[in-house]
């Protein structure tokens, strides 16, 4: 499985097939690792142009800059606080900061802006954050005021939830250097938008802006500390191929008592719906109902309120006027409604912690990246929280709709949102997020291969001693292959899992483990979905283990061969030192490629490869 990757290119593009003899497919292979080979160049030179450009250095924090991280209601993850610690050392540097933060949904992304944001103000400088909705201007605004209020700063927000004479007033403030941070939409990259001394951008969900946008901020990276914030997360070397240069961090951990979200999904039940409103209201919570239907959805708000006439409701949606949308958002945040019927105007950023039920009408009908980030709205505080995805009662969801549905009630775990954007890729295409220079290429190999192509081209340079630290560390590594040929049986039968492309993804999900953790995990979620494992599963899962520290050792191959089993390594190039290893506490200095043991019983010579593998690996063998 580790050898096929299911291609991913633009949706509706059909990749030429060739035969398993001609040479048509190396010679396609060998043109994308050119232009890999240059992109990964591209990379370094433009790494380096950033090196020597010159920006502002912030100045150290200030005692006022404890004083409101102190203020701060949750206890910060170990991830946030490197985070943090990474964005304000790259803040006091002379180079202008270019830097994207990957982070889960809720995993607390907007608190490291904030901490930034207060920083760049501190020194002076004013500070603008770019966000793709109306509704989260408004949040981060209301976030923004709240947590700065004891300070002497002026936060303001530019979007149409202001008056033209409102929006005038801020533009004239802002010039004059009389507005500190400034929260707004696309309004803020109009052309009548002028700060006096503007130190720091922050731009929230980069990706769906549009191309003019893209291009407006590429030339503000030349000049100011540029902040990017994602939740969307795709390869990270692709992610520089495609968007430049980028110094990254990731916060993968979530924040602490956060539980997985239950999920259900299903055909549309009325009853059901009405007992998880009951039950949300029970408990003094509050429930989002997402219907992305302008023209039906007073007719999902009459039937709900018939349903659970119980419940204080309210519709929400981008067509109504700025101040209705504006008011009756403000009115569910502030807990003085229960039921939020809106569009999916909701699914960006949103926090209200005291709204954990998220039902969705016609769930099929949105995209996969939608789903997630709308099921990312609950779950934000230390309460269980409920996400249903209802289908049509009678009509047929299409087959992408059920994959995507199928995909969300398999991951959630905390923090899959790299599963869900992988396999988002698969369903609809990688079209979406390429650049046009890499399309063609991409298209040709498919995404999977291309990744892989990029990053051992990456993995060249870096050889050479040309690649900075900084890139090195973002290059996903590089496992040797290894081929292991054991006596016994192994595959995942198909009595134990019947579906057939299930199948094929599990197997795909056990050939990217590369460490005995992840497998064990993987072990009990087998067991916990499908029941005790079969012989010949126990028997794959005891391979992967021994391919896992065979990588670590850069073993090449595991067979048998009579009596013996026969480990084998690359070969040693010519004049090398032989090699020195310690198995079962003895010495041994060899110059040959290979090391045998003796075998017994099946119950025996397992147990005893896996110690001597473990040995291998743990020896500092050269």
């Amino acid at each position: 499985a580790d050898r096929l990757s299911r291609y991913i290119g633009s949706k509706g593009h059909k990749p030429n097939i060739t035969r398993l003899r001609a040479s048509d497919w190396q010679t396609v292979k060998s043109k994308v690792k050119k232009e890999v080979q240059q992109v990964a160049q591209d990379l370094l030179e433009l790494y380096a142009k950033r090196q020597v450009a010159e920006g502002h250095p912030f100045k150290e924090d200030t005692v006022w800059q404890s004083e409101m991280e102190a203020s701060f209601p949750y206890t910060e993850t170990d991830d946030q606080l490197q985070v943090l610690d990474e964005v304000k050392t790259d803040m006091e540097m002379k180079r202008p900061m270019d830097r994207l933060i990957c982070g889960d949904v809720g995993f607390g992304k907007t608190e490291i802006a904030l901490r930034a944001a207060f920083k760049a103000v501190m020194d002076g400088k004013q500070v603008a954050l770019l966000v793709p909705t109306t509704v989260l201007a408004q949040q981060h605004f209301r976030t923004f005021r709240r947590r700065l209020s004891t300070f002497p700063i002026k936060v303001e927000m530019l979007s149409r939830f202001r008056t033209a004479r409102e929006q005038r007033e801020i533009l004239k403030e802002m010039a004059k250097g009389a507005v500190d941070i400034v929260i707004g939409t696309h309004r803020l990259v109009s052309k009548d938008v002028l700060f006096k001394d503007l130190g720091l951008v922050i731009i929230d969900e980069e990706q769906r802006f549009g191309v003019t946008h893209k291009e407006h901020f590429k030339t503000l990276r030349t000049e100011i500390d540029v902040l990017t914030l994602t939740a969307t997360p795709i390869p990270r070397t692709l992610y520089m191929a495609l968007t430049g240069v980028r110094d990254i961090s990731t916060i993968n951990t979530p924040p602490e008592e956060r539980l997985p979200i239950v999920t259900h999904v299903g055909p549309y039940e009325p009853k059901m719906v009405r007992q998880a409103i009951l039950r949300e209201l029970e408990r003094g919570g509050q429930i989002f109902f997402v219907h992305n239907r302008v023209r039906t959805i007073l007719g999902i708000h009459a039937h709900l309120k018939k349903l659970v006439p119980e419940a204080q409701m309210t519709v929400a949606h981008g067509q109504m006027k700025e101040t209705d949308l504006a008011d009756r958002m403000r009115k569910f945040s502030n807990g003085e409604v229960d039921v939020l019927i809106s569009t999916s105007i909701i699914e960006s950023g949103l926090d209200i912690p005291n709204a954990n039920t998220l039902i969705v009408d016609r769930a099929d009908i949105f995209g996969l990246a939608q789903l997630y980030q709308l099921r990312g709205r609950v779950g934000r505080g230390s309460q269980r929280a409920y996400a249903y995805f209802f289908k049509h009662r009678t009509r047929r969801a299409t087959d992408e709709g059920k994959m995507r549905l199928e995909t969300l009630a398999e991951n959630t775990q905390l923090g899959a949102g790299f599963n869900i954007a992988m396999r988002d890729l698969e369903i609809r295409g990688a079209g979406d997020f390429l650049g046009t220079k890499q399309h063609g290429h991409i298209a040709s190999v498919g995404l999977s291969l291309y990744t892989r192509l990029l990053s051992q081209a990456v993995d060249n340079i870096k050889k050479t001693g040309q690649m900075p630290e900084s890139i090195i560390k973002l290059v996903p590594k590089i496992y040797p292959m290894v081929n292991i040929e054991l006596p016994f049986v192994t595959n995942i039968p198909s009595d134990y899992v019947p579906e057939k492309d299930l199948r094929i993804r599990l197997y795909r999900r056990l050939s990217d483990i590369h460490d005995v953790n992840t497998l064990e995990e993987l072990k009990v979620e087998f067991i916990d979905r499908f029941g005790k494992l079969p012989e010949q599963t126990e028997n794959l899962f005891y391979q992967l283990e021994a391919k896992v520290y065979a990588e670590r050792s850069e073993i090449s191959s595991i067979s048998f061969e009579g009596n013996h089993i026969l480990i084998k390594f690359p070969l040693l190039p010519e004049g090398n030192p032989p090699r020195k290893f310690k198995v079962s506490g003895q010495d041994i200095i060899t110059s040959k490629n290979a090391v045998r043991l003796m075998t017994s019983k099946q119950a025996e010579w397992q147990p005893r490869l896996l110690v001597v593998l473990q040995e291998l690996a743990d020896f500092p063998h050269s």
